[in-house]
């Protein structure tokens, strides 16, 4: 590829990219032996393709409409572009014994669920139903589909996911209540629109839940971005460390949201989008209050100093760090469980939709 004078980015060693005589890129995305070419620029496709015949032996499969599992649809017309797991999904629901009979459920877990290391296998009995029982396979299957197409499962499979090591029945009962949830929402996927008032403007949003773990009251940290209205970088995990208070969890939260929104804007400045900054919109207003106030405070001395590096970006205008309501925080979704009404409002906030 540098032979052909393509630049590798330094955001991601896997994309490919030249800028061409009218200012528009072509990218050439690789992932083993699939790939993706995008441009403006039909000619230059052919060009490239025909290159790349040259030196490996290729199969042209045409328009892009299926790559790693998940399945791409355009509506050039109203200007949108789909991305779902429709059929690797349904193989796993079968897989696992999901069916059309199958009862519904609205969320991915419920509020009912209460899920600690106490419901790990405590007899020989307990422990010799959970060895016949495809836990693993179970939540690694819905790990890709979480990390690909579907964010609305980040929380609950991050949950369940801190028991592999020694799960228990009610521990399996939440994994069937994920697929449950996903027998009913097979078909939903991310929908990317065209946007005039955003531009090509990444918009991230950031959470947390304190002390919600009930095995080491650690809090969990929820951070979504979004671009052309749906998202593009997603994450819920346990912090850390022990947050001693919910401002603190915030802060926390606010830290590694930013990180990820410098590789962000580093990654669309490669892609040639620049931008002058990203807005990160968090729903504490003293989080925000101690990420933008330097002063030195006996109750903040003993966060790690690794966490104030935010201060210094923020000071620069990279990012910025604005308040939005709680009930308009789509991130809301990946640090607990949140009520159907609420989960559905934050799926239409960001374009998590029935394709």
């Amino acid at each position: 590829m540098r032979r052909q004078k393509y630049t590798r980015s330094k955001y991601d060693h896997c994309v490919y990219l030249r800028k061409l005589q009218d200012g528009s890129f072509i990218y050439l995305l690789l992932y083993v032996d699939d790939m993706l070419i995008a441009s403006k620029s039909q000619q230059e496709i052919d060009k490239l393709k025909a290159q790349l015949n040259q030196e490996f032996e290729m199969k042209d499969l045409g328009e892009a409409k299926k790559i790693l599992g998940m399945e791409i649809s355009r509506d050039r017309r109203r200007g949108k572009l789909c991305l779902t797991q429709k059929q690797y999904l349904k193989k796993v629901l079968q897989c696992f014994g999901m069916n059309e009979s199958t009862k519904h459920v609205s969320t991915p877990l419920a509020s009912h669920f209460k899920l600690s290391s106490q419901l790990s296998p405590k007899t020989d009995e307990e422990r010799e139903y959970m060895a016949k029982v495809p836990y693993a396979n179970a939540v690694g299957s819905l790990m890709y589909a979480m990390v690909c197409t579907r964010p609305d499962i980040s929380q609950a499979v991050g949950v369940v996911s801190r028991y592999m090591h020694d799960p228990g029945k009610g521990h399996w009962q939440a994994v069937k209540w994920i697929l449950r949830y996903l027998q009913q929402t097979v078909d939903v996927g991310l929908v990317f629109e065209q946007d005039e008032t955003l531009g090509q403007f990444v918009v991230g949003y950031v959470d947390s839940d304190y002390a919600g773990d009930l095995d080491k009251r650690r809090s969990t940290t929820g951070y979504l971005f979004a671009l052309a209205k749906a998202p593009v970088s997603w994450r819920s995990t346990l912090q850390s460390t022990v947050a001693l208070s919910t401002t603190e969890a915030e802060y926390m939260a606010v830290a590694e949201a930013v990180k990820e929104a410098i590789w962000l804007n580093g990654l669309l400045e490669d892609l040639g989008v620049v931008q002058s900054h990203i807005s990160l919109y968090c729903d504490s207003q003293s989080a925000i209050h101690l990420a933008k106030n330097q002063v030195y405070h006996s109750r903040t001395k003993h966060i790690d100093v690794r966490y104030h590096f935010v201060r210094e970006i923020f000071e620069e205008g990279k990012i910025l760090l604005q308040k939005i309501a709680t009930a308009e925080n789509p991130a809301d979704m990946l640090t607990k469980v949140v009520t159907s009404i609420k989960f559905n409002h934050c799926l239409n906030l960001i374009n998590i939709l029935q394709v």
